[in-house]
Order: C-alpha cells, then sequence, then structure tokens
C-alpha cells in the first residue's frame, strides 16, 4: 500500500497517539516522539514498523506523537492513517485484516 496523500489519525489526549502519514520519494521515514520513549521506546518503534511493513508501506514521512498509548493503539492509528492517505471508505475498510 502507498502512502497518496496527507492524512492524520489520533488525538493528542493522555493514553492515545496522533499519526501523521504524507507520500515522499525518500524511502520511509519514521519521526517518533513519546512521552515514555527512556521506558517504551523499543516498544513503540517495533508496533510502528511492523504496522506499516503489514500494510506494505515503503516509502513515506510518518510522524507519531505518542502521550503513552498501548501497543494496540499505535498500530490502529498507523493503519487508520494510511488507510484515510489511500481513501479507503469505511464500507471497505479491512479492519484488523492487517494487523494480527
Amino acid at each position: 500500500m502507498y502512502i497518496q496523500k496527507h492524512a492524520i489519525a489520533g488525538t493528542l489526549e493522555s493514553s492515545d497517539a496522533q499519526v501523521t502519514v504524507e507520500p515522499s520519494d525518500n524511502g520511509l521515514e519514521v519521526m517518533i516522539e513519546s512521552s515514555v520513549m527512556n521506558q517504551y521506546g523499543r516498544q513503540i518503534k517495533a508496533a510502528v514498523f511492523e504496522t506499516l511493513a503489514r500494510l506494505g508501506v515503503e516509502k513515506g514521512k510518518i510522524a507519531v506523537i505518542d502521550k503513552g498509548a498501548l501497543d494496540c493503539t499505535l498500530k490502529a492509528r498507523v493503519e487508520c492513517a494510511v488507510f484515510r492517505s489511500n481513501d479507503v471508505s469505511a464500507t471497505n475498510v479491512p479492519w484488523g485484516g492487517a494487523i494480527k
């Protein structure tokens, strides 16, 4: 799946994450900012990269601002932002299909 346009998912509320995606020709550029980076940085990065890999995203700019979200929330926000960038409508969203 490609990132076709700018899209955003999530909020900046506590225990949530805001994920922004936009197209890029420079490969995959991922920026992660987290209030719990020292404690859970490796796990946050793993959740984001695993989700992008399962969706087949190889190019794009991804910005994640994490406010202590659980892994399932991070994965859902990344998945939603990528789907929104591709104009996937509510009727044919394969929710959870790419996330195991």
